[in-house]
């Protein structure tokens, strides 16, 4: 959304009329808010709502999720997580074997396409690849490692 303040709409740059005299109240441009094809006093503009948060900030974020899981009993740590094929059926028996929720963050140490490829349809699973995200894992309601991933990062916020 977006309005023209006073400055910003077309004419407007004489005095209407004198400042005395005249019997009309003291004007001294056609734009102000007050005039009809005016601009608007206190309108809405287009701004930028970014903000930033501190490193160190996120880090602890990520730490306390993640430290959360653990105390909760929704982490789940498996010796190696890959798929042979490109099958959604394998994922589905991997994830109903481990005890997974409706929500699932699976964290694999490396990058396996196959098995992302074959977890991408189902429903309320996501991937990744040692690149946790803080959002990811306090809306998963199981995070499941594989055990080079939990030592990496165990690795990297211990």
């Amino acid at each position: 959304q977006n309005t023209k303040i006073r400055k910003e709409v077309r004419g407007g740059g004489k005095k209407p009329w004198r400042q005395k005299g005249t019997g009309h109240a003291r004007q001294g441009s056609i734009r102000a808010p007050q005039w009809t094809h005016g601009g608007v006093a206190l309108g809405p503009k287009p701004r930028s709502y970014y903000f930033t948060i501190n490193k160190k900030v996120k880090r602890l974020a990520l730490l306390s999720a993640l430290s959360d899981k653990a105390a909760n009993g929704n982490l789940i740590v498996v010796d190696k997580i890959a798929a042979d094929e490109y099958k959604t059926k394998t994922v589905v028996a991997f994830l109903a074997a481990v005890g997974a929720g409706k929500k699932n963050l699976i964290v694999n140490d490396t990058l396996d396409t196959k098995f992302v490829k074959s977890a991408a349809n189902i429903p309320g699973v996501k991937t990744a690849a040692t690149g946790v995200n803080t959002y990811d894992v306090v809306n998963a309601d199981k995070l499941i490692l594989s055990l080079d991933a939990a030592k990496k990062l165990e690795e990297v916020y211990a």
